[in-house]
């Protein structure tokens, strides 16, 4: 079966720890992982959010919910919320949430392959993957199923985005549906903030599975396209995860 491929770009991985947890241990002082895209062609930044803590287990072929948290033309919005945050409640005063930690980094490409799409990467950093990319699934290379879901369609109480989050898809968008709970990823979908997807783990060899070789090259801590390309400062956020694969 034929391979189309149809963006390719950089991608990062980031993981926020929890409110108030300046020294994440494992993965239990996690509170969120992102996924950050950056296609080759243009300026866009996309940052998505996975459900779980963790990537889905190839080899298992877990499915996770996700969805589009920001997409912006420059890469400073998306970077924002990575940033260290302090605000006030009511019942507990002023609370921190630390800035995100780099987990990773590589090249990535979205490919139709029959009638679905895969997300594909290949990571350059860490070289060695360590305790954080264990723990966070986030494999040195894999593949994923990559499932659109029609924001239209109900979800089970509790789960998804509500519906005031949900992009307000319109025309030939919409349409891509044709009625289904679900549509192949198309890049242009991945555009719209408030999109929800699936991802189902696929492979772990890439160009075995779908015949597409990823352009990942070496990199090391001085070379490391995450601080470069997405506007995020090295002196703010923790950079043993993404060089050497451990906790902070």
């Amino acid at each position: 079966m034929a391979s189309d491929v149809l963006e390719r770009g950089d991608i990062y991985f980031a993981y926020r720890p929890r409110v108030e947890q300046e020294k994440v241990h494992d993965i239990e002082d996690v509170q969120r992982l992102f996924v950050i895209l950056q296609p080759s062609d243009g300026n866009r930044s996309r940052r998505l959010a996975i459900g779980r803590k963790h990537l889905p287990r190839p080899e298992e072929h877990e499915r996770f919910w996700g969805f589009v948290d920001e997409v912006a033309d420059r890469p400073e919005p998306v970077e924002a919320e990575l940033e260290r945050r302090t605000y006030d409640t009511q019942t507990r005063g002023k609370r921190t949430q630390p800035e995100a930690r780099p987990a990773g980094e590589g090249r990535y490409a979205i490919v139709r392959h029959g009638d679905h799409t895969h997300l594909t990467y290949a990571l350059e950093l860490p070289e060695q993957p360590g305790a954080v990319q264990q723990e966070l699934t986030i494999e040195p290379e894999a593949s994923y199923i990559l499932a659109i879901k029609n924001p239209l369609a109900g979800a089970p109480a509790g789960a998804g985005l509500a519906p005031q989050q949900r992009a307000d898809l319109r025309g030939r968008e919409q349409e891509r549906f044709g009625g289904r709970r679900f549509t192949s990823a198309d890049p242009e979908l991945l555009d719209e903030e408030g999109v929800e997807f699936v991802l189902i783990g696929a492979a772990h060899d890439v160009e075995e599975e779908l015949d597409v070789r990823l352009d990942a090259e070496a990199e090391d801590a001085e070379s490391a396209e995450i601080f470069r390309r997405l506007r995020m400062p090295r002196e703010k956020h923790p950079t043993e995860p993404l060089t050497k694969g451990e906790w902070r």
